[in-house]
């Protein structure tokens, strides 16, 4: 959600600060900078130091569609467990992510093999999300110059617009970044453009409400704008956060024995 989440995202010391106070309805200044913003962002969709979510992904194209459900735990910014548990045929099927390093499991043919960069661009269990956009955590904190470019009030919040733009040589495939993000630190649309500067997809939150004792956005919908009859959709249904997890947990042998 950094896996964003994003997922995947956003999936990210004044930003903890802030989303330690989530639970009482802290929000953003206008004195906070947009790395402090989006780190914010990120921590409040995942936990500061851990999370337990179940979620639905819903695969929508124009003549079929399939749902899956998963588990997910993470650890800080950097270290995600997924595992599904639907359909029969993809349950056990699992990701594991830690730092920069991801590797997959097959439960059928009980194989777990490390992706290479070359394949990171490739779809995440055929969704509109690729594995790099599962594996980005922090990384817009560390490789793109981030900016806000504009403050809206929409619905009585005030609405942030960032731009991030890689630094030259930054290990990014994207051009640039421009993400929407309220001052209650709920991340609202995320847009990723090409090196032309023409925008390729975007994931926006269509759902946003109180879970684990935190409002977030609950349902997310990549699409991209070749196709905009096709898209993604992620959808949260419970989520407890700080919780204490065996690091045990975000291991290979875990990945492939589904250990908890």
């Amino acid at each position: 959600m950094r896996i964003s989440y994003l997922m995947v995202a956003v999936l990210l010391g004044l930003a903890s600060g802030a989303v330690q106070g989530q639970e009482t309805s802290a929000t953003a200044s206008d004195s906070m900078t947009a790395p402090e913003l989006l780190a914010a962002a990120m921590d409040l969709q995942s936990g500061i130091a851990t999370s337990y979510t179940e979620a639905i992904m819903v695969v929508h194209r124009p003549d079929w569609e399939r749902t899956s459900t998963m588990v997910v735990w993470t650890r800080g910014r950097e270290d995600v467990l997924i595992r599904f548990t639907a359909p029969a045929k993809d349950a056990g099927n699992a990701t594991l992510k830690l730092a920069e390093k991801m590797w997959t499991y097959t439960s059928k043919l009980n194989r777990s093999i490390r992706l290479p960069y070359s394949l990171m661009s490739q779809s995440w269990g055929g969704s509109d999300f690729s594995y790099n956009d599962l594996s980005r955590t922090d990384i817009l904190l560390r490789e793109y110059d981030l900016s806000i470019i504009e403050r809206n009030q929409v619905d009585g919040h005030t609405v942030y617009v960032i731009e991030a733009i890689p630094y030259e040589n930054a290990p990014v495939v994207w051009g640039k970044e421009v993400l929407v993000i309220r001052d209650d630190f709920v991340l609202l649309k995320q847009t990723f453009y090409d090196q032309d500067m023409e925008p390729l997809k975007v994931m926006e939150t269509t759902e946003i409400k109180e879970l684990g004792g935190r409002v977030f956005g609950t349902k997310l919908r990549m699409v991209k704008l070749e196709s905009p009859e096709s898209y993604t959709e992620f959808q949260t249904l419970k989520a407890e956060f700080d919780l204490e997890l065996d690091d045990r947990l975000f291991t290979l042998f875990s990945l492939q024995s589904g250990a908890r």
